[in-house]
């Protein structure tokens, strides 16, 4: 037996969405609706779905579950609705360009307790296992996280109401696997340097010092004046082992040498297919970061965010 799902945002990242979706065949996808008519009456030509004339016509279209594919600021009455509707979602990150949109969002989650799941695909990477299981043992002592790139080309990303800026809406990713592989941050100081872009306001860079609840301590780096994407990464020094991580290759280092490793999962097919197999009745996998779990790490980014635009120190919310 099949599911049914609908999916709301026509975008990049909703593309791609329904291309992993529409390739599975134990779903349908029912329905495709984006506040852009045209978008979204493309991408379900591009796939062979219908197109929904809104939100209500797609929540009645008999569905299983739904994905929000939306940007930062768009969040927030979307996921409400499909709670009333009693439908399970996967969101993509982050959960909001704000904290307390995000906050409200996870209450009504944990009201409902329907099943979720977020857009953290790195997660399902079977390297993050692999630098797991190398630091396990090994105290952490030091971690960086970095994410150095270009402006991405959409208005709203330039605008720190509507992205949530630089490190809400891309170093999430490596904030979020920091948690996973150092634990978790208890404080963070930081500075911005501002834009130099006329119409972006998101800082031309920003860095900041974390303190974990282990005693270890850490950096944390963003960019956007780069000409193309260039690091993002997250490295971590424990007693005896340096592991240097992206989503595309894993380094380890120990006595015994070095160790590299490619990922043989596609972590952005994988996490579509962890939530349709939680809908379809089967266990959630180890990878899956439902909406509880990723407001952790969105804390964790808002902290980051709030200590470098106001360069005090911020505790990160538990």
């Amino acid at each position: 037996m099949g599911i049914r799902v609908g999916l709301v945002g026509a975008g990049g990242v909703g593309a791609r969405h329904a291309r992993v979706l529409s390739g599975f065949e134990d779903v349908e996808l029912a329905g495709i609706w984006d506040a852009d008519a045209g978008v979204a009456a493309a991408l379900a030509g591009a796939v062979g779905a219908p197109v929904a004339a809104g939100l209500d016509s797609l929540l009645d279209r008999g569905l299983d579950a739904v994905w929000l594919c939306v940007p930062p600021f768009a969040h927030g009455d979307l996921e409400l609705a499909v709670i009333r509707a009693g439908l399970p979602f996967l969101v993509e990150k982050p959960l909001a360009a704000d904290l307390a949109v995000a906050e409200r969002v996870a209450a009504a989650v944990a009201a409902a307790g329907l099943p979720t799941a977020t857009g953290y695909h790195w997660r399902h990477l079977d390297t993050v296992d692999r630098a797991r299981d190398a630091l396990a043992g090994a105290p952490v002592r030091l971690v960086d996280a970095r994410w150095w790139g270009t402006t991405p080309p959409p208005t709203w990303w330039s605008r720190s109401d509507r992205s949530g800026g630089q490190v809400v809406e891309q170093a999430t990713h490596v904030l979020d696997l920091l948690r996973v592989l150092a634990g978790e941050v208890a404080e963070v100081v930081g500075g911005a340097a501002p834009s130099t872009r006329e119409g972006r306001d998101v800082p031309d860079a920003t860095a900041a010092v974390l303190r974990l609840d282990s005693g270890a301590v850490g950096t944390v780096s963003t960019s956007c004046v780069l000409p193309a994407p260039t690091a993002a990464a997250l490295e971590v020094v424990a007693d005896g082992t340096w592991v240097h991580l992206t989503e595309t290759a894993l380094r380890i280092r120990t006595a015994a040498g070095d160790e590299d490793v490619s990922p043989a999962v596609d972590g952005r097919t994988a996490v579509d297919r962890a939530f349709v197999d939680v809908v379809s009745g089967r266990p959630a996998p180890p990878g899956l970061v439902d909406v509880a779990e990723a407001l952790a790490t969105h804390r964790l980014a808002w902290a980051v965010t709030e200590a470098t635009r106001t360069a005090t120190t911020v505790r990160v919310p538990r």
